[in-house]
């Protein structure tokens, strides 16, 4: 979870300092978090740094209920660090923000061996982009797809219908349309409301949010939850490095990876707290179609350069080290 990232911040902080400092170092941690100060995620961050002083580290918080608003001060220098979702941080590291691409990563056995990898000193060149370096990276769950109406069963009767694309990720809306869907421009701000106000009939999203956004009002009685991920959504920890202490970008990677079953915990309860009434299981037929149909996206999204074919290799050498019986694992076209 993104608190996880903002605790790990101060913790490699910790690591990084001398015993005795002389003076606080003064660092900027802009923070994203629906609900703002009243968030899980600032409030775990301001308790961590709060310990962060120990260590010689002044931590200013800044919650941010819009994300956008985040990378845009990170971007313009006004924060030193910003924990955000990966698909929004793509624009800072196309690489890693391609983690998140559409049925990459199948469930969580895979994740954290993908996890593993990306923390791994071998990877470090790649965490650096230009002026900005991910020193983190953390799961926020599987993203389901979720229908006001569960006859909406099956890209069949998907065709024609609303469904929230973020409207800066163009790999949403080109997914969408080649469902017969109709992509309907969102933000992570309101593609709740959407749905629960009637104006989309289908959205993803994690267990995570089910509850703070209310999702389950635009459920109803007739609504339904796709126990099959589409994606495995996470966020990141990314830093002006010139603002933190050298080599600190490892030490937080490495943290970051040790603390990891906090977040895998956290979200397997929320996934249980979904009413098993909106559980929607798919057949095992609908489930391989679905399958084939991602992997086709992502290959089209990669020659197109939504995706960076780099980590696409990545996820596909991890998908056949767990199942190496996979039909992909012959291909080399991923």
């Amino acid at each position: 979870m993104i608190f996880v990232l903002c605790a790990s911040l101060a913790a490699a902080h910790a690591l990084a300092a001398p015993a005795a400092p002389a003076a606080l170092k003064k660092v900027r941690l802009c923070v994203f978090d629906p609900l703002g100060t009243n968030g899980p995620a600032f409030a775990n961050a301001r308790e961590y740094m709060l310990e962060a002083r120990k260590w010689g580290i002044d931590a200013e918080l800044r919650a941010y209920p819009e994300e956008r608003v985040v990378a845009e001060d990170l971007k313009a220098g006004q924060c030193d660090g910003a924990a955000i979702t990966t698909l929004r941080g793509k624009q800072f590291n196309h690489f890693v923000g391609s983690l998140d691409a559409v049925g990459a990563v199948p469930d969580n056995a895979h994740l954290r061996m993908v996890l593993a990898t990306l923390a791994d000193p071998k990877m470090a060149p790649l965490m650096t982009s230009g002026k900005f370096e991910v020193v983190g990276i953390a799961p926020l769950g599987a993203a389901y797809v979720m229908v006001r109406d569960r006859a909406i069963n099956s890209v069949e009767t998907a065709a024609g219908r609303k469904v929230a694309v973020l409207e800066w990720d163009k790999s949403q809306t080109k997914m969408v349309q080649q469902m017969g869907a109709q992509p309907v421009a969102s933000d992570i701000t309101n593609f709740a409301t959407k749905f629960n106000n009637g104006q989309v009939d289908i959205i993803a999203a994690p267990a995570v949010a089910f509850k703070p956004l209310e999702i389950y009002r635009g459920m109803g009685d007739k609504g339904a939850v796709y126990r099959f991920p589409l994606a495995m959504i996470t966020a990141v920890l990314i830093i002006r490095p010139e603002a933190f202490p050298p080599g600190i970008g490892q030490k937080l990677r490495e943290f970051v990876n040790s603390q990891l079953d906090k977040a895998f915990e956290y979200i397997a309860r929320e996934e249980r707290n979904i009413d098993a009434k909106y559980w929607m299981d798919l057949t095992p037929a609908d489930k391989a179609r679905y399958v084939t149909m991602m992997r086709e996206a992502r290959i089209v999204m990669m020659k197109d350069g939504d995706y960076d074919p780099r980590m696409m290799k990545l996820l596909k050498r991890v998908r056949c080290k767990i199942n190496a019986g996979n039909a992909e694992c012959a291909l080399n076209d991923e």
